[in-house]
């Protein structure tokens, strides 16, 4: 597990697809993914759409994964649209295949998710594939609650949660 490691979070510029595209066609993320060329696809439309933040993660200055939100509420007919108002959702892909299973997933999302409440997110939701037993537990480490299986425009979901610290004050 990463030792309090911190995170930083910048835009996905263009001269990051073939990045993304390399990231995309590795087994791990490929198996969640799907089509590489179409991934790339969407996270180049994703950088021009008010509803999805694209993100590349760097730790010590290096790119090592692939994280976006996205407000379900500015999406017709998005499936998780039935959560509070503000509820942001997340996808997140590490890049590089040895860096699975090291902790990173759930730190990036631990420091992330802080980052969002403090922003005034009242909810995190997150989506992996049912199968997808490493992602869920990477998810649990960092909070999230399963709340309800769903099916999505990318297939079924395990549909999970994370909700803002009750103590966080507002302003």
């Amino acid at each position: 597990m990463p030792n309090r490691q911190f995170y930083s979070f910048r835009a996905v510029e263009p001269d990051d697809l073939p990045m993304l595209g390399q990231w995309l066609r590795q087994p791990h993320v490929r198996q969640w993914w799907g089509d590489p060329e179409k991934g790339v696809a969407e996270i180049e439309a994703a950088m021009d759409e008010i509803s999805v933040e694209p993100l590349i993660v760097e730790l010590d200055g290096k790119p090592i994964a692939y994280l976006q939100s996205y407000d379900p509420h500015l999406e017709d007919d998005h499936p998780y649209a039935d959560q509070p108002t503000g509820t942001l959702g997340l996808d997140i892909s590490i890049g590089d295949a040895d860096l699975i299973g090291k902790g990173h997933g759930s730190a990036i999302l631990s420091q992330f998710a802080a980052e969002l409440f403090e922003e005034g997110a009242p909810r995190l939701v997150i989506d992996p594939h049912p199968d997808n037993a490493q992602a869920i537990r990477a998810y649990e480490k960092a909070g999230f609650r399963h709340i309800d299986t769903r099916n999505s425009q990318h297939g079924p979901a395990h549909l999970m949660a994370l909700d803002a610290p009750q103590d966080m004050e507002t302003t």
